[in-house]
């Protein structure tokens, strides 16, 4: 924010006013009666308050802050004589916007060591704030996260698959967050404050299935003594989720496809038909096209299901996702366990990067719950970890699984610079800061091959 000036007379500075007027940091200090007696040309402009209208008021008349009251950094310097060092808060400037800032705190004395007040620096963190909110929502969207390019694709189209109200396929391994993806459709749609119910179809009997999902009415079996609505009823305005739908037999499969062609189903003892507004995600690890060609999945069916596709790719695809997902894991832990884990130290991510998944995510989760049980505080070390884990680096050597792992990385960053840049290998090695010659190499190494059509003209920066 630009601030307006008054042309001023010719003053001449001192070197130390010199210095304090060409920094980008705010400074002003302060009397002990909290007054404020000089205040820099970086903090007019950070606060939209011109020098003469801050000098002699108090600094609380000025700055309005989070960090005024018991929480002023100055006030604590001044009573403890320690100087705070990076503290963040946020100011709210003459505009009303607010600013986040940085502050730092230093006690001032004069020639004979009293104290006469304070100093304070404060630095305008809009820009590192606004990059932050830019990368966030770059790796991450609702409870999602990831860098892997491939999931990039995932999430730069379920904006557009939230607002629309069609059937999804959601496809994808045991454990690579098939559920999650569902949650976050709901989410980010204008169903969010609707209900989200999950169904998982391989985990009943299509007797208790089928009552389940549509319910029953008093007197329909043995036992059902008052009607029970089932989850499309509970559903209502928000969205049901049908997971394992492969499991599902050609038999409901029927139920099921008069609920996506006429949006109506039947409860189990009832003779009238009601209708369901609910959103149906479905979710499968088959190949429903395969189970369809050996007729154990209905071809209406699938065409009704497979409206809108997402397919997720195993953890194997996206190692370079595992550190953000083990520091996820580590946050989530510390408060349910109620622990104070700071991380996992090189070699014991080595392993992790090395593993190959077969439980995918899920399969992750649960080797850092169990790290947990093991590890109180610190950091997650080669000890902490499973003998499954640790019995590749036991054998092969911790030199050889951290290169390994090394591998893994410098692949994945290749492939994915390849992807980004329409397999220009020139835009590669610039994007990398590798020469072009050296990115042959690693290509090579690494088993890394291109798509026979040349993206050499198709990019260039």
């Amino acid at each position: 924010m630009k601030v307006r000036r008054k042309s001023p007379k010719q003053v001449v500075l001192s070197p130390t006013e010199a210095i304090l007027e060409s920094i980008s940091d705010g400074v002003f200090t302060v009397d002990m009666d909290w007054r404020i007696t000089s205040f820099n040309r970086a903090a007019e402009e950070i606060t939209g308050v011109l020098r003469q209208e801050a000098t002699g008021r108090r600094c609380s008349e000025v700055f309005r802050s989070s960090m005024c009251g018991d929480a002023c950094a100055l006030q604590q310097t001044l009573r403890t004589g320690r100087p705070v060092i990076g503290k963040s808060g946020y100011i709210i400037n003459s505009d009303g916007n607010r600013i986040p800032i940085s502050v730092s705190t230093a006690v001032l004395r004069d020639a004979d060591g009293r104290v006469t007040g304070g100093a304070e620096t404060f630095r305008d963190l809009s820009e590192v704030e606004a990059l932050r909110e830019e990368l966030q929502g770059k790796y991450w969207v609702g409870d999602l996260t990831s860098r892997s390019a491939l999931m990039q694709r995932v999430f730069e189209i379920l904006p557009a698959i939230a607002a629309s109200p069609s059937t999804v396929l959601i496809l994808g391994e045991t454990g690579t967050g098939k559920e999650l993806v569902a949650r976050t459709i709901h989410s980010l749609s204008l169903r969010n404050r609707g209900p989200f119910v999950a169904v998982n179809c391989g985990a009943l009997p299509d007797t208790l299935l089928e009552s389940e999902l549509f319910g029953y009415k008093a007197g329909a079996f043995t036992g059902a003594q008052k009607d029970k609505p089932g989850r499309f009823a509970l559903a209502k305005g928000g969205t049901i989720f049908l997971d394992e739908i492969g499991e599902v037999t050609p038999a409901l499969q029927v139920r099921l496809l008069r609920v996506l062609q006429e949006r109506v189903y039947e409860p189990l003892g009832s003779t009238r038909s009601e209708n369901t507004d609910a959103r149906i995600i479905v979710a499968t690890n088959k190949d429903l096209a395969e189970q369809m060609r050996l007729g154990l999945f209905r071809e209406d069916l699938y065409y009704r299901v497979n409206v809108v596709r997402i397919e997720l790719p195993p953890l194997r695809r996206r190692k370079e996702d595992i550190p953000l997902l083990v520091e996820q894991f580590i946050v989530r832990f510390n408060r349910l366990h109620e622990k104070s884990v700071q991380g996992i130290a090189a070699e014991a991510l080595s392993l992790l990067m090395a593993h190959d998944w077969p439980g995918n995510i899920r399969e992750l989760e649960n080797a850092i719950e169990r790290a947990f049980v093991h590890c109180s505080s610190g950091h997650i070390g080669i000890g902490h970890l499973s003998e499954e884990l640790t019995a590749r680096g036991l054998s092969g050597g911790t030199d050889s699984v951290v290169r390994s792992a090394h591998d893994v990385l410098d692949s994945q960053a290749i492939r994915s610079a390849l992807e980004r840049n329409a397999f220009n290998r020139l835009a590669v090695a610039r994007e990398l800061g590798i020469h072009k010659t050296t990115l042959f190499r690693r290509m090579k190494k690494l088993g890394i091959s291109l798509p026979e059509q040349d993206g050499r003209q198709r990019r260039q920066k």
